[in-house]
């Protein structure tokens, strides 16, 4: 069986396995094609379902594929792996369990910069 990766308006198309955390510790295994957006999402309690009724927000970890059937397999792997095993993972990538997207969509500001904006 021949596997290419997919194309998107011409360019390689990513997917994207993740893993999210609420305040309280509770763990959320995920894929997307979009992950910008999938974030947004969940962050806006805008998905009904596991991740808005327990609150779950913090991106920890991520993994990114070529082929859609390696991400699948992967999400369904983390997904039967023990709590410790996903933490064990988290924590080689994200050691402090900060939030990897808690900067996405805001304007970056260098040292120096005025906060006002120029015309």
């Amino acid at each position: 069986m021949l596997i290419s990766s997919a194309v998107r308006d011409g360019f390689d198309y990513t997917f994207w396995v993740y893993i999210l955390v609420s305040r309280t510790g509770t763990l959320y295994v995920g894929i997307t094609g979009y992950i910008d957006r999938r974030i947004a999402q969940h962050k806006m309690d805008s998905i009904e379902g596991f991740t808005k009724k327990y609150k779950v927000h913090r991106l920890v970890y991520y993994e990114t594929y070529g082929h859609v059937q390696n991400a699948i397999r992967r999400e369904k792997q983390l997904k039967g792996w023990r709590r410790e095993k996903k933490i064990g993972l988290i924590e080689k990538m994200n050691p402090r369990w900060q939030d990897l997207a808690e900067n996405w969509g805001r304007e970056m500001r260098f040292r120096g910069q005025p906060l006002v904006r120029t015309p």
